[in-house]
């Protein structure tokens, strides 16, 4: 049986070491780790308590600066080989897209044999990334990729994580409402009041 006391401790010590010697969790943070840490760590009795469906991903909504990528990126140092994920931002995918077009999103969603594989990934920061034109042509890269990758989801398994600034409703319009309803069906929705501060003011 895992001790989440010791666990958020655990967490704090490696956000000293690896984030910020002054790195401290707030009070009003701790429900918010207790679930991401029980879902990668795989903790099916924690996870069953907390209505938090194992067999889906994460999307962590939240106002701006009060520790979202900071604790997904935690997370990685202790979740189990199942629940492993790649890390990357939705500006850096939009970037590639400049680049490579649309073999960008090839790449997030149907994978690179040999060289990217289909994977669970987490797209931190939706939204701060634009629509892109290639050639001309406009693309929400966003949408696409997790369209593709609700596929993926639906027949493989395979598990979509997201951190945004973003409402329900903000989300709706600016990337669809089938995006939306997509989202609700592929994650764990968990969600930040509006009034929390930013802890870098």
């Amino acid at each position: 049986m895992i001790n989440y006391q010791k666990l958020l401790f655990h967490l704090e010590q490696q956000g000293r070491k690896h984030i910020h010697p002054n790195y401290t969790f707030q009070k009003e943070d701790f429900p918010y780790i207790v679930r991401l840490a029980a879902y990668f760590l795989n903790d099916e009795e924690k996870c069953k308590e907390l209505a938090i469906d194992l067999d889906k991903g994460i999307l962590l909504t939240g106002p701006i600066g009060i520790g979202k990528t900071t604790w997904f990126r935690l997370m990685q140092r202790i979740m189990v080989k199942k629940q492993k994920f790649f890390y990357t931002t939705c500006r850096d995918v939009s970037f590639e897209f400049i680049k490579e077009g649309y073999n960008t999103i090839d790449k997030y969603s149907r994978g690179i044999p040999l060289d990217f594989p289909m994977k669970n990934i987490c797209f931190d920061d939706l939204g701060t990334e634009n629509n892109i034109k290639y050639f001309g042509n406009e693309c929400n890269v966003m949408a696409e990729i997790i369209l593709s990758r609700y596929d993926l989801f639906m027949n493989l398994n395979i598990k979509t994580h997201i951190t945004t600034n973003l409402s329900a409703s903000e989300i709706e319009k600016y990337y669809t409402e089938r995006v939306r309803s997509r989202l609700r069906q592929m994650m764990n929705v968990l969600s930040v009041p509006a009034d929390r501060k930013d802890k870098r003011s």
